[in-house]
Formats: C-alpha cells, sequence, structure tokens
C-alpha cells in the first residue's frame, strides 16, 4: 500500500522538532540520504518543504525537476550548501540518532502492507551511507537485514513488530495505527476464512454420512423390511430417508419423545451393525449354494 508511505512522510515532515540539536540532525540526515548531483531530491513536497524550512539561510529555492521515464512522481530538489556537502559526524546523543533514522525514511525508506506482508526499506545510494544507517538502527536495538539491488544497498525489515518499533520510536504514530489497522483487517479475514473452511468440511463429513446412513438403511429395508425393526430402529430410520439432509441433532428432535445426539448415533449404529450381519449371512448363503 503506497498511500501508508506516503501518508507517513507526510505526517512526518510536518513534525518538526523543538530542539535545536534535533532540528539541526533532521536537516543533517536529510541532507545525507537525500543527496543526489549536489542537490536534495525528493518525491514528496511536503518533505521539499520541510527541508528548505530547516535551512534557516534560503538562498535556493525549490526546484520541480521534470519526470522521468523511471520516476515519473514529481521530483523536487533544492541546492545543498556547501555546509552540508560533506557526512556529518556520527550524532553522540539517542535522541540525534533517531532522528537522523527518521531522516533517512524521509530520504529514501518506503513502507507497505499488502497482500504479501509488511515491509519497511532504505534504499541507499553508497555503500559508506548504508553501512552509517545500519550502524544506527543497531545502535537502536533494531538490526535490519540487507541485501544489494544493482548498484543500491537495501536494508530493510519484514517483521511487523518490528516494524512497528521502529515507526514508533522515529514518531510515526499514525503509520502504526494504519499498520494495526491493516493487521486486525487481516486477521479477521483469515478468521473468517477458517470458520468458513472448517463449516465446509463439517458440512461435507455430514453429507457423506448421511449418504452413507441412508445406504444402510435402504439395504436393510431391502434385505429384511423396516417393518420387522424394533420400533426405535424403525423410527430413526425412516426420519433418516424422510430427512436426508439433516444433522443427528435435528433427527433426534423429530423423535418422539425427543432423543439427544449420542442416542441418534447409537440407534444408527445398530442399524449399521444389523446391515452388516445381513450381508455375512447373504454372503454365507451363497458360499453354500
Amino acid at each position: 500500500m503506497a498511500v501508508i508511505s506516503a501518508d507517513t512522510k507526510d505526517a512526518l515532515a510536518r513534525d518538526v522538532p523543538t530542539a535545536a540539536h534535533c532540528r539541526e540532525a533532521l536537516l543533517a540526515g536529510l541532507a545525507l540520504y537525500g543527496a543526489m548531483d549536489g542537490d536534495f531530491v525528493t518525491h514528496r513536497n511536503a518533505i521539499a518543504r520541510l527541508f528548505w524550512s530547516l535551512l534557516g539561510e534560503r538562498p535556493h529555492s525549490i526546484r520541480a525537476l521534470a519526470p522521468t521515464r523511471l520516476h515519473r512522481l514529481p521530483t523536487f530538489a533544492i541546492a545543498l550548501p556547501q555546509r552540508l556537502a560533506q557526512p556529518p559526524p556520527k550524532p553522540a546523543h539517542k535522541c540525534d540518532r533517531l532522528i537522523e533514522i527518521r531522516a533517512a525514511f524521509l530520504a529514501c525508506g518506503s513502507l507497505a502492507a499488502g497482500g504479501r506482508g509488511y515491509h519497511l526499506e532504505f534504499v541507499l545510494r553508497a555503500d559508506e551511507v548504508a553501512q552509517r544507517l545500519k550502524w544506527m538502527l543497531r545502535s537502536a536495538g533494531l538490526p535490519p537485514k540487507s541485501v544489494r539491488r544493482t548498484k543500491r544497498f537495501v536494508l530493510y525489515y519484514k517483521e511487523f513488530d518490528t516494524i512497528v518499533e521502529l515507526l514508533t520510536r522515529i514518531g510515526a504514530f499514525a503509520a502504526v495505527l494504519a499498520l494495526e489497522d491493516v493487521r486486525a483487517l487481516r486477521e479477521t479475514k483469515n478468521r473468517i476464512h477458517r470458520l468458513v473452511n472448517t463449516e465446509a468440511a463439517n458440512l461435507e463429513r455430514s453429507a457423506q454420512a448421511a449418504a452413507a446412513q441412508r445406504h444402510t438403511i435402504e439395504y436393510v429395508r431391502s434385505a429384511l423390511g423396516l417393518t420387522r425393526l424394533s420400533p426405535a430402529l424403525r423410527e430413526v430410520a425412516e426420519l433418516r430417508i424422510k430427512h436426508p439432509d439433516e444433522s443427528l441433532t435435528e433427527l433426534g428432535r423429530r423423535c418422539n419423545p425427543p432423543i439427544g445426539k449420542p442416542t441418534v448415533s447409537s440407534r444408527l449404529g445398530a442399524l449399521k451393525a444389523l446391515a452388516d450381519q445381513l450381508r455375512g449371512v447373504q454372503v454365507s448363503a451363497k458360499a453354500a449354494r
């Protein structure tokens, strides 16, 4: 769901830290992870405006770049000042490290929750920058998995709880709520599917059992006759033939007086035993001839 990623970034871009050192860490992080050919580049207008506002001195404006064949989304660029051209030292404060992770998510991160599960990733252009972010994430107690895609280095997470923890740490609370809604909906659908499948399987077994019971009763009627059965067995046999699709509980309610499911099952078992006995006698008679 691209909407989760876009909405999350827009919400984070509006949440500007109050502490000056956190704002400076956010600016430096955006410049580090969003730099391309001397510009800070992003596809989100809200992130471009955030970076522009954090600069303080604004000698350069936000430029809208023409879409390319690969990136058809709107693209915004701001020239990087000389002071942001070099990677900053690693933050000493824990809050600044989390702010840098937030900046990395805004600049090169994405979040998805679709049919194949949950996925949060950072796509980085340089190995040294990837190693720095990997260190940041490990220092936050959230070591990522990694893979190389052509010329890009990707850090990613697929576990729901880890993704929620990371989003919570960087202040993306709306995204956490959205993911919880997605998981709740998915679990509800899975539970409904399991119940439906279980009910379908139960109905299939009941139909097969009822068909076998009717076959047994038909054999007893042809070989012996239902009138020669005891009143209790005859009643259940006639009810099963008359109501082939009903459950044992429903058949028991039709008896006079009503009986429970175990008693119905016992009487049907007696009919099956009688049918087996009749078949044995019939086989013996044929063998004697």
